[in-house]
C-alpha cells in the first residue's frame, strides 16, 4: 500500500542529512517492496498448491506469473519516470486520461474494502483458536466443550514459513500425512487457474511501487528492474517454501487459513497467531485511512466548489465514514464463510493494479515516447497480452467467488 510503502520511506530515510531529494537506496527499497508484498495472503498458499493439484502445477502458475508481476512493476516504474507522479492513481490519470484515473479510485477503494473484510475474517479465524488454546490451558478441557467462540489474527512471514518448514521436519511419525499428494490428472485449467487470486493477493505491492520509485536515489530503468526481479524472487522462495511445506503436511485436509490446520494447543503457532493479530492491529486503521481518503477527498473538494469546508463539517465526514467503513466490513465479515472466498474477489481485482492498468500505461507510453517502429510493436503487443490477461483473470476469478458467496450466503 502506498501509506505503508511512504511511511516505511520516512523511516529509513528520515536520518539523511540531505532532505531535498529522494534518498531510498536499493536494500530500503528491496525491503519495503518486501513488506507491502508479503502479508496475509501466505496463510492461503498451501490451500491453494492444493486446489492447483499439486506442488508441480501451483509451482509452474507461480513462475509463469512472475513474468508478469515482474512486467507490471517496471511498467510502472517507467510510467512514473515519464509523468513525475509519485502515486499510482496519479500515474494512470496522466498517463491514461481521466476516466481511467476514475476507474482507477473506484477499484482502489473496492480493493481496499475486500482487504479490510479479509483482515476481519482473518482475525476471527485466529483468535478463535487462541481462545480454544486458552480454554484448554486453563480448564484441561478440549475444545469442543468450550461454551463460546471469539476473534485475531495476521501474521510475521518469515516466522510463519520458517515454523511451517520445520513443523513439516520434526513432526512424528504418526502424523506423517496419508493423504495423496497429488492428484491422479489435473482436473481441468479452472482447477490449475485457481492458484491464481491467491498468487494475485500475496504478490500484489504494485500499488506500493510507485512511491517506493519516486522516493530511491538511482532511477534508472536498468536498476529499478534489479529492484523488482529481486522483491519477486524473494517473494517467490517465501511463499513457495510455505505452500510446499504447508501441502506437504496436510495434503487434501488443509485448512483455507494454513494456521488453521494446526491444533489449538501448539506453541509455535500460537506464537504465528499472536504476530498476526500485532499486525493486524497495525495494519488495519491504515487500510481504514486510504479507503477513507479516496472517497472523502473528492466529496470535499466537490463542496468547496459551493461553498466554505468548515473543520467541523470535515470532522463529521471524516467520523461518518470511518464508521461506515468499519460497520460494513465487520456485518461483511460475519456472513463470509471463510478466507479463501474473500480472496477470490481480492484475486480479481487485483489483477486490475497487477495486469490492466500496467497494460494500458504501456500501451498509453509507447505513443509518445521516442523508439523504434520495432520496439514500439513488441512493446504494445506485449501491453495488449498483459490487458487481456488481466481482463480474462479478473473475469473468471471474480464470477466464480461471486457465484460461490452466493450459493453460500
Amino acid at each position: 500500500m502506498e501509506e505503508l510503502a511512504l511511511e516505511s520511506i520516512n523511516l529509513l530515510t528520515k536520518s539523511s542529512l540531505d532532505t531535498d531529494g529522494p534518498k531510498l537506496g536499493s536494500l530500503g527499497a528491496i525491503f519495503i517492496m518486501l513488506k507491502s508484498a508479503l502479508g496475509a495472503g501466505l496463510l492461503l498458499f498451501p490451500w491453494a498448491f492444493e486446489k492447483a493439484g499439486g506442488i508441480q502445477f501451483a509451482v509452474t502458475v507461480e513462475l509463469i506469473s512472475l513474468v508478469f508481476l515482474t512486467s507490471g512493476l517496471v511498467i510502472l516504474g517507467y510510467s512514473s519516470s515519464i509523468s513525475g507522479k509519485s502515486t499510482y492513481q496519479a500515474v494512470v490519470t496522466y498517463m491514461c486520461g481521466p476516466s481511467l484515473g476514475k476507474l482507477c479510485e473506484i477499484c482502489y477503494v473496492f480493493n481496499l474494502f475486500i482487504i479490510s473484510v479479509a483482515f476481519l475474517v482473518i482475525v476471527a479465524d485466529q483468535l478463535e483458536k487462541l481462545c480454544f488454546s486458552m480454554y484448554e490451558l486453563i480448564t484441561g478441557l478440549p475444545e469442543s466443550e468450550m461454551p463460546y467462540h471469539c476473534v485475531i489474527g495476521t501474521l510475521a512471514a518469515a516466522y510463519l514459513t520458517v515454523a511451517i518448514t520445520v513443523k513439516y521436519h520434526t513432526r512424528p511419525v504418526h502424523e506423517f500425512n496419508m493423504s495423496p499428494l497429488y492428484s491422479s490428472g489435473i482436473s481441468s485449467w479452472a482447477s490449475m487457474f485457481s492458484v491464481v487470486p491467491t498468487i494475485c493477493f500475496g504478490f500484489q505491492c504494485h500499488e506500493a511501487c510507485i512511491a517506493v520509485y519516486s522516493s530511491m536515489k538511482n532511477r534508472k530503468l536498468s536498476h529499478w528492474v534489479f529492484i523488482s526481479v529481486v522483491s519477486m524472487l524473494i517473494c517467490l522462495i517465501i511463499y513457495s517454501l510455505t505452500g510446499i511445506y504447508g501441502y506437504l503436511t496436510f495434503g487434501k485436509n488443509v485448512a483455507p487459513d494454513i494456521l488453521m490446520s494446526y491444533s489449538g494447543g501448539d506453541l509455535t503457532m500460537i506464537i504465528a497467531r499472536l504476530l498476526f493479530g500485532i499486525s493486524i492491529i497495525t495494519i488495519f486503521p491504515i487500510i481504514v485511512l486510504l479507503g477513507r481518503s479516496v472517497i472523502q477527498d473528492p466529496l470535499l473538494k466537490r463542496r468547496r466548489r459551493h461553498t466554505v469546508v468548515t473543520e467541523s463539517y470535515e470532522c463529521r465526514t471524516r467520523v461518518a465514514l470511518t464508521t461506515a467503513w468499519v460497520t460494513v466490513t465487520l456485518l461483511t465479515a460475519v456472513f463470509v464463510p471463510d478466507i479463501s472466498k474473500v480472496i477470490s474477489v481480492v484475486g480479481g481485482i487485483s489483477a486490475f493494479f497487477i495486469f490492466i492498468f500496467p497494460g494500458f500505461c504501456l500501451i498509453f507510453a509507447v505513443q509518445s515516447e521516442t523508439v523504434s517502429p520495432t520496439l514500439r510493436y513488441l512493446l504494445i503487443t506485449w501491453g495488449m497480452i498483459t490487458l487481456f490477461c488481466g481482463a480474462y483473470i479478473f473475469g473468471q476469478c471474480t464470477s466464480i467467488a461471486v457465484m460461490q458467496l452466493l450459493n453460500e450466503l
